[in-house]
C-alpha cells in the first residue's frame, strides 16, 4: 500500500470516528499463568500495536477490560461499547483449557470473527481462517498444530506436506563370516542396541544366542537425526544396514492399513532386503515386530498380538476411532499371519490368537545382570517404561495423573523414579500434545538409561499401571529378578502365570492402586515376603 493510500484511509476511518491505529485484543480466557505468557508472546510478535486485555475479573497487577458474567450477545455488545472508536487488528484467544474460560471465547468469536489468532496449552498458534476452516476445527477440537495440518494424500487438493522416505543406506561390517555358519537376516523397526527398552533386551539376547550358528545380516532403521552406534553388534552380527525411518505425514485415521505399517515402508529397505535374497536365495529372513510384516521374510515375530491390544482400548473407550484402529489391525495382521512360514509369540496366552501353529519363545532376564540385593531403606518406587511404546505413556499419564496423587496423600515422603527411554518428551508429545514432560519434587523422569539394574536394587517397590498391554512386560520379570515388590494392573503381568496376593499384588483401578501402594511402601516385612 502507497504512503498517500494509507494516509487517505487513515483520514477515512478518523472521519467515521474510528482510531486509524488498529488494537490488539487479547483474551484471558483460562488460567492466569497460561495467559500471561500467551500475552508475552503476542506482545513479542506485534510491539508496533497497542495492546487490550480482556478478562472475566481484575487481574492482580494488569491493567484489563472485564466483562460480566451474561449472555454471549449481552457481554459482546458490553464490550463493543468498551472498545467504541477501536479497530480490533488481531483478537488472541486460549483455547482448551476448559469450560470456565467459554464465555469470553464465545464474545472473541462474536466480536472479531475473522481476527482470531488462536492458542492452545501448548502455546502453538493458528489464525482461523474459513478458507482452512479443517484445521482450524482440528486444532479447536485440542489436535497439536502439526497434526492438525495433515492430509490425506487422497485429500483434494494435493496436500503441501507428504511422506518423505530416505533413500539412504549405511553399512557397518561386523565379524568375518565362517563356512562353519549359515546367513540369516533379521529385519528390526529399531536398533536392539542399546538397551533402552524391553523391545531392543529381548532381541540383543536372542541375536547374542543366533549368532553362535549364524552369520546374521542384520537390518534396522534409525529415527531422524540418531547416529548406527552399533557398540557390540559388531561382534555378533557379519553386517548391520542402517535405513532412515520414513517421515509419515498423514492423518493416522485416514488409510485402510495401520498408520504404524505406513511408517516403516521404505523403498531402500524393500531394496537392501531384496539384494540379500538373491545373494542368499535359502537363508531365511526373520522380522521383528508386527508393524514390518508388510515386508517379504520367513519368519514373523510377534512382540504382541497388536490387535488384542487395540481389541482392550477399545473395550475402554467405545469410541468409533478406537474400533476403527482395532479393524484395522485386525484386517492386517490376520493377513500377515497366513504369510509367514513361522510365527513365534511370547506366551501361551498370545499363541491361539494368532489361530495357526507357532512356536512360544517367552521372554527372560539376565539373573546375572539383575540379581537379587536387599532393599535399601525408604518409599522410592519405580516405574520403567519407554514412551516409544505409546502404552507406556499411556500407563505413566494414569500413574500421574490419577494414582501418584493418591500416594502422596497417605505417604508424603514416597519418591517416584521413572525410566522413559530415549527421546521420551518428543513421545510424549506425540502421545498427548503436551510440550514438556511433567516435574514436581516427588518425581525424577530419566530418558535413556544405560543400564537399569542399579535402579531397581535402588527401589523399594516396582508399579507396572498399564491400561492395555499386549505379550509378556520384560520389566516384571527384571523385577522379580532384583527381588522387589511388584504393584500391577492385570494386563501388566498378563501371561506371566503369577498369582495375586502371593508374587504380585493386582489392582484395576487409581484407588486400588494408589492404597496397595501406599500399604506396601509401609509394610516391609510384606514386601519380603511378596518379593
Amino acid at each position: 500500500m502507497t504512503a498517500p493510500h494509507r494516509s487517505w484511509r487513515r483520514r477515512l476511518l478518523a472521519a467515521f470516528g474510528y482510531d486509524p491505529d488498529p488494537v490488539v485484543v487479547s483474551f484471558w480466557s483460562g488460567p492466569v499463568a497460561l495467559c500471561e505468557r500467551m500475552q508475552a508472546e503476542v506482545e513479542a510478535l506485534l510491539p508496533q500495536y497497542r495492546h487490550v486485555i480482556v478478562t472475566q475479573g481484575p487481574i492482580e497487577g494488569r491493567c484489563s477490560l472485564h466483562v460480566e458474567p451474561g449472555p454471549p450477545f449481552e457481554m459482546s455488545n458490553r464490550l463493543r461499547q468498551a472498545l467504541r472508536g477501536k479497530r480490533i487488528g488481531m483478537a488472541p484467544v486460549l483455547f482448551g483449557t476448559g469450560p470456565e474460560g467459554e464465555p469470553l471465547r464465545q464474545v472473541a468469536l462474536l466480536l472479531a470473527p475473522t481476527k482470531i489468532l488462536a492458542f492452545n496449552p501448548n502455546l502453538e498458534r493458528l489464525h482461523l481462517r474459513l478458507m482452512d476452516f479443517i484445521t482450524g476445527f482440528l486444532f479447536l477440537a485440542g489436535m497439536p498444530l502439526d497434526r492438525a495440518r495433515l492430509r490425506p494424500r487422497w485429500w483434494w487438493p494435493v496436500p503441501e506436506q507428504r511422506t518423505f522416505a530416505p533413500d539412504s543406506v549405511q553399512i557397518v561390517d561386523g565379524r568375518p563370516a565362517s563356512p562353519a555358519r549359515s546367513p540369516a537376516a533379521v529385519l528390526t523397526p529399531f536398533k536392539p542396541w542399546p538397551l533402552s527398552h524391553g523391545g531392543a533386551v529381548r532381541m540383543y539376547s536372542l541375536l547374542r544366542e543366533a549368532a553362535l550358528e549364524f552369520d546374521i545380516h542384520l537390518f534396522c532403521f534409525l529415527e531422524p537425526g540418531e547416529a548406527p552406534a552399533p557398540g557390540p553388534l559388531t561382534t555378533l552380527c557379519h553386517r548391520i544396514t542402517y535405513v532412515p525411518k520414513p517421515h509419515y505425514r498423514e492423518p493416522r485415521w485416514s488409510t485402510l492399513a495401520p498408520a504404524e505399517t505406513r511408517e516403516y515402508h521404505s523403498a531402500a529397505m524393500h531394496r537392501e532386503l531384496a539384494r540379500f535374497r538373491a545373494a542368499h536365495p535359502k537363508a531365511p529372513i526373520q522380522i521383528e515386530f508386527t508393524q514390518l510384516a508388510g515386508y517379504r521374510g520367513d519368519i514373523l515375530v510377534e512382540h504382541d498380538i497388536t490387535f488384542d491390544l487395540y481389541r482392550q482400548i477399545y473395550d475402554r473407550s467405545r469410541t468409533l476411532p478406537a474400533w476403527w484402529d482395532w479393524w484395522r489391525w485386525h484386517r492386517f495382521e490376520r493377513r500377515a499371519l497366513r504369510r509367514f512360514q513361522h510365527v513365534v509369540a511370547m506366551s501361551g496366552k498370545d499363541a491361539p490368537l494368532t489361530s495357526r501353529p507357532c512356536d512360544v519363545i517367552p521372554n527372560g532376564v539376565d539373573l546375572a545382570r539383575f540379581s537379587f540385593e536387599p532393599e535399601l531403606a525408604g518409599q522410592q518406587v519405580l516405574f520403567v517404561g519407554s514412551f516409544r511404546h505409546f502404552p507406556n505413556a499411556a500407563a505413566f499419564r494414569f500413574l500421574w495423573m490419577e494414582i501418584w496423587p493418591l500416594v502422596l496423600a497417605k505417604c508424603p515422603s514416597a519418591r517416584l523414579t521413572v525410566v522413559a527411554g530415549p527421546d521420551a518428551q518428543s513421545h510424549w508429545h506425540t502421545f498427548t500434545g503436551q510440550d514438556c514432560l511433567p516435574a514436581a519434587p516427588s518425581l525424577t523422569l530419566h530418558e535413556f538409561v544405560a543400564d537399569v539394574a542399579p535402579l531397581y536394587k535402588a527401589a523399594n517397590l516396582v508399579v507396572i499401571p498399564t491400561l492395555f498391554s499386549a505379550g509378556t512386560n520384560l520389566k516384571a520379570l527384571e523385577a522379580m529378578s532384583s527381588g522387589r515388590t511388584i504393584v500391577s494392573t492385570p494386563s501388566g503381568v498378563a501371561g506371566l502365570g503369577l498369582t495375586n496376593g502371593e508374587s504380585v499384588v493386582v489392582s484395576s483401578t487409581a484407588q486400588e492402586f494408589a492404597h496397595a501402594v501406599a500399604t506396601l511402601l509401609a509394610n516391609p516385612p510384606r514386601r519380603e515376603v511378596l518379593a
